[in-house]
């Protein structure tokens, strides 16, 4: 049996320009930076223990890290159910367009949009694993 483990600590997006990308985070889902790394990014409290990474897309290179990527990724972020109307709502007053809702067979629903990079973001309610 492996040894424990308390879940993900960080996910890592790589984008086009930090600043607009914190900012849209910031504004859209009230995450604040926690570290800044400069011209290679930052780092954003997203909950209690998550922390949500921005790094410029091959600005890493030059001190090769092993940080770099590109590419259209994927991140969820949890709510609940009763926060599902009310963030539609917020989404639409911002200029977000969704690109999918769905209902899971468990009973969540999803809601897919896209950031400034084109990372296709979900908001999901209970219900959509057996463990969420």
């Amino acid at each position: 049996m492996p040894p424990k483990s308390d879940g993900i600590l960080e996910s890592s997006l790589y984008v086009d320009d930090v600043t607009d990308s914190a900012r849209f985070y910031e504004g859209i889902f009230g995450f604040h930076i926690i570290s800044d790394f400069g011209e290679r990014g930052c780092a954003m409290q997203a909950g209690d223990r998550q922390v949500l990474l921005l790094f410029k897309k091959g600005g890493s290179r030059h001190i090769q890290s092993p940080h770099d990527g590109d590419g259209e990724l994927h991140i969820a972020f949890a709510i609940s159910a009763s926060e599902l109307a009310p963030w539609e709502a917020w989404l639409a007053q911002n200029g977000i367009a969704i690109e999918e809702k769905r209902t899971w067979e468990r009973g969540g629903q999803s809601v897919y949009f896209r950031d400034p990079d084109r990372h296709l973001l979900e908001i999901a309610t209970p219900g959509v694993w057996s463990n969420y």
